[in-house]
């Protein structure tokens, strides 16, 4: 008994002289396995299930292997462990765009004129929207497009969408689009009507608007949802060098607003090889999830490859299907039940209109839910909203498949009986609860009335279900801020300081849940993002202040201090290697 006591504490004490070799003389290769990284001497927002925190987390090859108090996550030092003090400031994981358009918002500046008004730009009226795009379109070489992209008819003095006539105050020798800030509207001037032999004849494209003067039914300029492809399909693409300077610069912009994964809300093949080759020459340092164009009729890169929701790798994969249902809202094209509360053309029963009959939605849908994939459907509507309900109802009864986490993007109206059909059918919402801030009195006194604006995003109702949802921006159609969105979900405050739907305000903790770990949830990576626990990747932001903690109102203030994707700073950009 006394030889075999001898034996195991022999055991024990080489044990513990090897480990302190190990962390303190022995090569490195003999410490295999010491963490790379220690995060320590600061608050840990974990978001795991329990909502816990701790004070340092410890990584190795990219990976979280340990969280829990300074002093535990010390004694893991090894010799070449690098101790990243954090300085009391607040570490979660990354922050998860689920949807948005990137790299377009780094186009401004690059391929269109900056048409955005305040906050965002400084455009507050149809005379300044026409300066800039003189200015812009000044060197212009002959036969050039003149380009502009995020002008607002509700932030201009005049309260209306530019026409052809403004547009040709430009220029008439040069085609000339500008696109709404929502993405579902353009204008043209004559010459662009012109080279896409759009005249009084032209029908109106199934699924959009050519809008004519009423008086003499020639085509006014400006073209809503399908039509504007009457058009852009003429405009000829970008350069490979402007494509690379607008990632660079969507990438900064991401980047320091603490995003670690963007998922891109609809890519077709070109874009697809486009977003390979960078990734792969490392000119994109966050991870990339692309929703496959599946709208008008195109076919999905990954139906095309055969390729269904999930494929490829931790840095770019294959996400949801997305389809257009509806339009904007603030573009008079949502698709809703009831009127607008102020319809446009003196049509006091205008409802806006979908993007494709509902067969054609349902039997899109069916197709898709019976091959395997995840599906995102645009709807801001309540009836599109109803019709994607209907369509999704109709796949699950035909081709039974659990957990199936199919999407509704927007789902801005969303009715209480519609969010009962998505608990029932296990639908899950990404809202863009940031309209709150952006349109929110536009939605109160101009679109909506105050009664079904106090209900646009409704995140209580949807947690009250238990439903998860995630938020996002739609970037470019605002500038990238999770913190912003987060800020708009806990506050709902409107550009001129009113809150719209109170009753639809959330907690912080849950408005960080849905761009985190239900955020992951949402779109199948819950047990590689979203949450700072063991096995996860090692994606981060560290804030300045601790958005559980400070002013609800001060939120959006928060300075972004790293991003870290991968256990390597990629916000700031330095030229040091050191953490």
């Amino acid at each position: 008994m006394a030889n075999k006591l001898m034996i195991t504490t022999t055991l024990v004490l080489a044990s513990v002289i090897l480990v302190g070799l190990s962390a303190n003389t022995l090569p490195k290769k003999l410490d295999p396995l010491a963490p790379d990284t220690i995060y320590h001497n600061g608050t840990v927002l974990t978001m795991d299930s329990d909502e816990s925190s701790a004070e340092a987390i410890a990584v190795k090859n990219g990976k979280v292997i340990a969280v829990g108090t300074d002093k535990e996550m010390s004694q893991l030092q090894g010799r070449d462990t690098v101790m990243k003090d954090l300085k009391g400031k607040t570490i979660l994981p990354g922050f998860y765009d689920t949807h948005s358009h990137f790299p377009a918002s780094g186009l401004h500046d690059i391929v269109f004129a900056d048409l955005n008004s305040p906050p965002v730009g400084e455009i507050t009226s149809i005379a300044d929207l026409i300066d800039v795009m003189k200015e812009w379109g000044k060197d212009a070489a002959e036969g050039d497009w003149i380009q502009g992209q995020g002008y607002d008819q509700t932030l201009m003095k005049e309260g209306r969408h530019p026409t052809r006539e403004d547009l040709d105050k430009i220029s008439t020798t040069h085609p000339i689009h500008i696109m709404h800030s929502s993405g579902h509207l353009a204008v043209v001037n004559s010459k662009a009507l012109q080279l896409a032999g759009i005249t009084k004849e032209t029908a109106d494209p199934k699924g959009g608007t050519i809008v004519r003067d009423p008086k003499t039914g020639e085509p006014n300029g400006i073209l809503e949802e399908h039509a504007t492809d009457l058009v852009s399909k003429i405009i000829p693409p970008i350069t490979q060098e402007q494509n690379e300077s607008a990632t660079i610069h969507a990438v900064e912009q991401y980047a320091s607003a603490g995003v670690t994964t963007s998922i891109i809300a609809g890519v077709d093949k070109s874009a697809m090889r486009n977003l390979q080759n960078l990734i792969e020459r490392n000119v994109i340092p966050i991870r990339i999830t692309a929703m496959g164009a599946g709208w008008g009729g195109m076919i999905s890169p990954g139906e095309e490859g055969g390729f269904t929701t999930g494929f490829g790798s931790d840095r770019f994969k294959l996400g949801p299907v997305k389809i257009s249902y509806d339009g904007s809202i603030q573009g008079y094209t949502g698709y809703l039940t009831e009127p607008y509360h102020k319809t446009p053309a003196n049509d006091p029963d205008y409802k806006g209109y979908p993007g494709m009959d509902k067969e054609v939605l349902i039997e899109r849908v069916k197709t898709l839910h019976q091959a395997g994939y995840q599906i995102a459907v645009h709807g801001n509507g309540d009836a599109a909203i109803d019709d994607i309900i209907e369509a999704y109802r109709i796949a699950q009864e035909e081709f039974p498949r659990p957990d199936a986490r199919h999407r509704i993007e927007h789902a801005q109206m969303a009715r209480e009986d519609q969010l009962d059909s998505m608990k029932e059918l296990g639908i899950t919402p990404s809202y863009f609860v940031s309209h709150t801030y952006y349109w929110g009195d536009q939605h109160r006194d101009t679109f909506m009335g105050p009664e079904r604006a106090s209900r646009m995003s409704p995140l209580q109702s949807t947690i009250d279900r238990d439903i998860k949802f995630s938020i996002h921006l739609d970037t470019f159609v605002v500038p990238m801020s999770p913190l912003q969105a987060i800020w708009s979900a806990v506050n709902r405050t409107s550009r001129s300081g009113e809150i719209i739907g109170p009753e639809q305000r959330i907690t912080p903790m849950q408005a960080l849940k849905s761009v985190t770990s239900d955020a992951a949830w949402q779109n199948f990576e819950e047990q590689k993002k979203g949450s700072i626990e063991v096995g996860k990747l090692a994606d981060f932001v560290i804030l300045d202040e601790n958005p559980l903690t400070v002013k609800p109102e001060k939120i959006k203030d928060i300075r972004v201090h790293e991003t870290i994707v991968n256990d390597q700073i990629i916000f700031p950009v330095s030229t040091s290697s050191s953490k």
